[in-house]
């Protein structure tokens, strides 16, 4: 992460009552982002998570044994932190294909649920100190244009017909990018619901042997967020302003 010489300013959400959050795969929004969504939860914002595959292809099973147990494990960590709507679509695992079908489910979706923010994860194609997975890229660049989708009556005419007028979200927030601009302070209370959040992706873990344990690092990656902003402990995300949001 970069930036972090600097002060990173609180992302302005004090009005925001509700959050989507936009990902692929069960776990990707555990790995330091769970922490900021459980302080939001607990601040009385509804959180909501859409996630486009089950991540059947992500363990050594079989697809159709694997996708159940994911689906369980991530909603084992909704819990954790505060988030009871979940809603996991069936786009294939490890070939999800950016196009029309996948941006009209996201705006459908943030149409229904008319968040403030709508919260997705990093989409470059070097990410994580390598080459970003296909289905990551695939998601975030869907997720950009169903919001944008979900604001355009013209665009998806048959999602006004289902009685889901069009909807303006204020932010797009970016999670695990290397260039925050802004962050949520989160206090120890929310690290270690974080860190319970990825635990409890307990068979998916079991079968990346080299996978540190999270009570190991989550703390860490937090840590080094607080020294961002200034706070003990903080995530970080890069925010796109759509306008709306409280300062701009």
């Amino acid at each position: 992460m970069t930036n972090t010489a600097a002060t990173l300013p609180a992302l302005p959400d004090d009005d925001w009552s509700r959050i989507l959050c936009v990902v692929a795969h069960p776990d990707d929004l555990e790995y330091g982002t769970s922490a900021a969504i459980a302080t939001w939860t607990r601040q009385g914002k509804k959180v909501a998570y859409l996630l486009l595959t089950s991540g059947e292809a992500g363990m050594q099973a079989p697809p159709e044994e694997t996708g159940p147990i994911r689906a369980l494990e991530q909603q084992r960590a909704c819990e954790e932190v505060g988030v009871h709507d979940l809603r996991i679509l069936n786009h294939p695992d490890g070939t999800l294909m950016y196009g029309l079908d996948l941006r009209r489910d996201i705006a459908r979706m943030v149409r229904e649920f008319r968040p403030d923010a709508v919260l997705t994860t990093n989409f470059d194609v070097e990410a994580y100190g390598g080459l970003n997975q296909a289905d990551h890229r695939a998601a975030g660049l869907a997720t950009i244009d169903g919001v944008r989708d979900a604001d355009n009556n013209w665009i998806f005419r048959e999602l006004v017909e289902e009685g889901l007028p069009k909807w303006h979200a204020k932010a797009l927030l970016v999670a695990g990018h290397p260039e925050p601009t802004h962050a949520v302070a989160v206090d120890a209370d929310a690290v270690a619901a974080g860190v319970r959040s990825l635990e409890q992706h307990e068979a998916y873990l079991a079968d990346l042997p080299n996978h540190p344990k999270p009570a190991e690092f989550i703390p860490e990656v937090l840590r080094e967020g607080g020294q961002a902003m200034g706070v003990e402990y903080a995530a970080v995300l890069r925010v796109f302003d759509l306008g709306g949001l409280a300062g701009s």
